[in-house]
């Protein structure tokens, strides 16, 4: 049998000022791949975001190394465990921001909303006061959510601010000071958005601490606000209450959550189409997405990974 703690996951981010993030890209690159880490790691002069996975004591080895990183001593982990990788490759990554808003006057480091403890949740969005506001893409939400919170249907978290100024009439209704409480998967995205909130002038802002994850591995499943599963940018797909693995599978031509249900589908065909994304694809898609997979299955095979093999995005994790 597998053993379900052979790979330790660590989702990780930080806002920080890295006046020259560039200085620090190989250092961090070299160590985890000494270290046999894989995963994607993002760095912009605002920080650092991303998850990695290895051994417990290669793990704890990078952590060292980027909790001594300027602003990182206090930074954000959530832990959880795969029995197999999650990750086939090591990523460390330059980009301008550690999670894209595209909002450039936005300073994260500034004023954010009020950090809500998981066990401390459940009481705020209760509140019929409280609009609760679900930050993370359309295609996550889908798949699992907190009981009526609101889905902006975004397709990327770029979207956020103009979903939100197009609708705060209506989300507020009038209401000069408005509760709102926001989350995210670990925390990263709705800490972005209580700041976006402030700027916007919202003061009583509220964010989940340590995202959905973190609420899935401390709250009882029986006291559990949580509805389905969670959305995760690896191989595992989804999560559930104690951060258990979920039946979704990913769609290697559109990268869609899949459920049974899908894969059931007439539409569904294992890497070249589903029912998200059949309909979208021609006939010199299938054939390459075809030969694709039929080139993974032979190199799954002789226990090899397929180079072409594609994995779940990173561009909005967290």
């Amino acid at each position: 049998m597998p053993d379900p703690q052979a790979y330790r996951i660590a989702a990780l981010y930080r806002f920080a000022r890295f006046s020259e993030p560039e200085r620090l890209r190989a250092p961090l690159l070299q160590l985890c791949e000494r270290q046999n880490i894989c995963g994607t790691l993002l760095l912009a002069r605002e920080g650092i975001n991303g998850t990695i996975a290895g051994s417990h004591a290669a793990i704890d080895v990078v952590l060292e190394h980027i909790h001594a990183l300027p602003g990182c001593s206090e930074l954000e982990v959530k832990f959880s465990h795969a029995a197999d990788p999650p990750f086939r490759r090591m990523k460390v990554r330059l980009k301008k921001e550690i999670v894209t808003m595209g909002q450039p006057d936005l300073d994260p480091l500034g004023a954010v909303g009020t950090y809500v403890a998981p066990e401390d949740w459940n009481a705020l969005v209760a509140d019929p006061e409280t609009i609760v506001i679900d930050t993370r893409n359309d295609y996550e939400v889908q798949i699992g959510t907190f009981a009526g919170a609101i889905n902006p249907k975004t397709a990327s978290f770029s979207d956020f601010p103009a979903w939100f100024r197009d609708n705060r009439t209506a989300l507020t209704q009038g209401r000069n000071a408005p509760k709102i409480a926001m989350f995210c998967t670990g925390g990263i995205r709705c800490e972005k958005s209580t700041a976006f909130l402030r700027s916007e002038g919202i003061e009583e802002v509220y964010h989940l601490k340590g995202g959905i994850l973190a609420y899935l591995e401390q709250m009882e499943e029986r006291e559990s606000l949580w509805e389905g599963d969670c959305f995760v940018f690896d191989e595992r797909v989804s999560v559930g209450h104690g951060l258990e693995p979920g039946e979704h599978t990913l769609c290697r031509a559109c990268r869609m959550p899949l459920t049974a249900n899908d894969r059931a589908s007439e539409h569904y065909q294992e890497g070249v189409s589903c029912p998200h994304c059949a309909s979208q694809r021609n006939e010199e898609q299938r054939a390459r997405y075809a030969e694709r997979q039929r080139q993974e299955d032979l190199a799954a095979k002789r226990g090899q990974t397929h180079i072409g093999a594609r994995y779940p995005a990173d561009s909005d994790n967290g």
